[in-house]
């Protein structure tokens, strides 16, 4: 059996040489979306430095809105809020409101620091809106999706147990010791304890009323294809409604593009999880 190139496989920016002129587009449409959406910026939920949100809101909203969290990329180590609001617009024009946390990056702090910071983020969205919010990732962003969906919300307290009842990964790692020999992995310090420990695919599922996507380009990497189709067959067997969706011709960057499209079945199904889980 050939031994799998995991450098290969995992570093899409070289993978995709025109991921520079991607950001590039999104940083502009992210500048455009901060300058005519309504929306309360550079909001602070802890006491770190890269603890702070943004927060997109619909027109004419009520007491009780809809509320997507979507958390960035960057494989933990890279990335800002910033460059990514431009997924708000189309969620915002459903009635759907949008918060996009930053987080400490490492090699400052760990994965497991990051998950920790990011369900202290949820935490604080549950008190400011009053009702559960969709979790859409990517990248680095989908595994922290996961693990959102995947925590034991009931041994936290002054939260619902299911407080993140659905969540929609895009183009996410969810099984990290593949990275630990790639130089990935440098910055994030992982050793195979570590990495495995920061596996949502390597927890206790989630439990069945939890609901799931993960959805990847096809066009990306085989790891990539794996990674999803894995997490989604292994919690579909402990009864996670989960569900994998392979975007055609899609690469790890452009598989954003959906968010973008008004029109696209990715839009759709994440308003119905936001709708969901409001209704809870």
């Amino acid at each position: 059996m050939a031994r799998i190139n995991y450098e290969a496989e995992y570093n899409n920016r070289s993978r995709v040489p025109e991921s520079v002129d991607i950001h590039l587009k999104w940083n502009s449409a992210s500048v455009a979306a901060r300058q005519s959406l309504t929306c309360d910026l550079d909001q602070s939920y802890g006491d770190r430095p890269r603890q702070r949100f943004d927060l997109f809101m619909p027109e004419n909203a009520g007491s009780r809105v809809p509320n997507v969290v979507f958390i960035h990329g960057g494989y933990w180590q890279r990335g800002d809020r910033k460059d990514y609001s431009f997924v708000a617009a189309e969620l915002v024009a459903r009635g759907v409101a949008v918060t996009i946390p930053s987080y400490s990056l490492c090699p400052e702090v760990g994965v497991a620091d990051i998950i920790e910071e990011l369900r202290g983020f949820v935490r604080g969205a549950w008190q400011m809106f009053g009702c559960r919010p969709a979790v859409v990732g990517h990248s680095a962003g989908g595994h922290l999706a996961a693990a959102l969906v995947a925590t034991d919300w009931s041994r936290i307290p002054e939260v619902p147990a299911d407080l993140v009842p659905c969540a929609y990964a895009i183009s996410g790692v969810f099984e990290l010791e593949p990275l630990v020999s790639t130089s990935i992995g440098d910055a994030l310090r992982l050793t195979a304890n570590v990495a495995r420990a920061a596996s949502p695919m390597l927890w206790i599922p989630p439990p069945s009323d939890r609901v799931f996507v993960a959805a990847v380009g096809g066009a990306e990497s085989q790891e990539f294809l794996r990674q999803s189709l894995e997490i989604v067959g292994r919690w579909s067997t402990a009864g996670v409604k989960a569900e994998c969706v392979v975007v055609p011709g899609a690469n790890h960057f452009t598989i954003l593009d959906e968010l973008g499209r008004g029109e696209s079945a990715m839009v759709a199904r994440v308003v119905d999880f936001a709708l969901g889980a409001a209704a809870k």
